[in-house]
């Protein structure tokens, strides 16, 4: 069963498609400014002849003074300044593969540290991205992480270049590495660029973009974020009725049921899972939120079929948690205690069936943690929800992001 919200993923469409203006950014400047160095003394004479010759535009002399100026650099600030040399006059020949040579040249000269050779790369490949050769330009991105692990504006320009390449899982991948590298940096990650990494990783169809929504949901915390990393986390894992009435629980404490046909849904999860207590609740709110028009012909199946069911009281689930033959059923018990607010009698009801054998631990350990979170206690509901595995692990894992939100 998938989850309905009204932004449908609205940020795939605004994101997926947004090319990086960081590229043009990164292109604007490949040439450093000259740093002041002292060239050797045999290599002097050949140097300042290249120059005159790069300054001149004299492109029918500029490979013979390369050549020259090579041949007598000894040291390592001759090689950078030969290849400096190089670099200037592709730059002015629009010649990208000798631009790309001559920054090989320089990076190899051993003169710059690695910060600065990967800016070099990175000016590089937004050229190459610019001109819409994107294989050159994910190597040059490739280059400047190799060469400075800690670059943060590197992956995320890497993402972009495999993303238009079609590569769509690598360029998540890349995103979120560019995430980690400003994280481990004390830089939090620009919203934008979170939401590009999970537009990407979700348009992939990957895994990966679990874990991103949660990231942008947890730094970024807002009605919308909550509402498209509970979709994001939906149509990826496939949850169950079971799952799909946890996201819709989810969805009410974060303030993402924004539409009647939400509250309606939610109301019609629990009500599939003859938590008529929790049905009603959720009709009643979509009404009082002004949401739902009880009268109009859209819902009148739910009015109907609410009016038609039992509501469980208190009197209910104490006979019933008497009579209950399994530890499942003692879960469902708890469920309805949930329902009516009653948080410390459902924690207890879900505490009975874990110990009970043959019972879904994890759906136990799920609705414990969500009832340890809604008493306010958030050591107790992180334990319940890191005790989750299986298939409702990802479920949990966004509960949790919310639970640690919490003061």
């Amino acid at each position: 069963m998938k989850l309905i919200t009204t932004t449908a993923l609205a940020l795939i469409a605004a994101f997926v498609a947004t090319p990086a203006a960081a590229q043009e950014k990164a292109a604007a400047a490949p040439v450093q400014a000259q740093p002041k160095i002292t060239p050797s003394k045999g290599a002097l004479k050949a140097l300042q002849e290249l120059q005159d010759a790069v300054q001149k535009n004299d492109v029918a002399n500029i490979p013979a003074k390369v050549a020259a100026a090579q041949a007598v650099a000894t040291t390592k600030e001759d090689k950078y300044m030969v290849a400096r040399l190089r670099l200037t006059a592709a730059i002015a020949a629009k010649d990208n593969a000798a631009t790309s040579s001559a920054i090989d040249a320089m990076v190899e000269s051993g003169y710059l540290e690695p910060s600065k050779s990967a800016a070099l790369y990175v000016g590089l490949g937004g050229t190459y991205f610019n001109n819409k050769e994107y294989a050159p330009a994910s190597a040059a991105y490739q280059k400047a992480m190799t060469l400075d692990p800690s670059n943060s504006e590197a992956p995320a320009l890497l993402g972009e270049s495999l993303f238009a390449q079609g590569q769509k899982a690598q360029a998540a991948a890349a995103f979120q590495r560019a995430i980690q590298a400003r994280n481990a940096s004390a830089q939090k990650a620009d919203e934008a660029l979170l939401k590009r990494a999970v537009a990407v990783a979700y348009d992939a169809q990957s895994p990966v973009a679990l874990e991103l929504a949660r990231q942008w949901v947890a730094a970024y915390p807002s009605a919308g974020s909550w509402s498209d990393a509970i979709a994001i986390t939906s149509n990826l894992s496939h949850p169950d009725v079971e799952g799909t009435l946890d996201l819709y629980r989810l969805m009410q404490v974060t303030g993402a049921l924004k539409t009647g046909g939400e509250y309606a849904q939610y109301a019609r999860a629990a009500a599939g899972q003859n938590n008529f207590n929790e049905a009603q609740a959720a009709f009643d709110a979509g009404v009082a939120a002004n949401l739902i028009n009880p009268k109009s012909s859209e819902y009148s199946d739910l009015v109907q079929g609410l009016k038609a069911k039992p509501k469980a009281t208190a009197a209910d689930l104490e006979t019933a948690t008497k009579q209950a033959a399994s530890g499942n059923a003692l879960v469902r018990i708890g469920d309805r205690y949930l329902a009516m607010g009653n948080q410390a009698k459902a924690q207890e009801l879900y505490k009975m069936a874990i110990a009970r054998p043959g019972t879904d631990v994890a759906v136990a350990n799920l609705h414990l943690g969500i009832a340890l979170a809604k008493a306010g206690d958030k050591a107790g509901a992180a334990a319940a929800l890191n005790a989750v595995t299986g298939p409702r692990a990802d479920i949990a894992k966004l509960w949790l992001t919310y639970v640690n939100q919490k003061a």
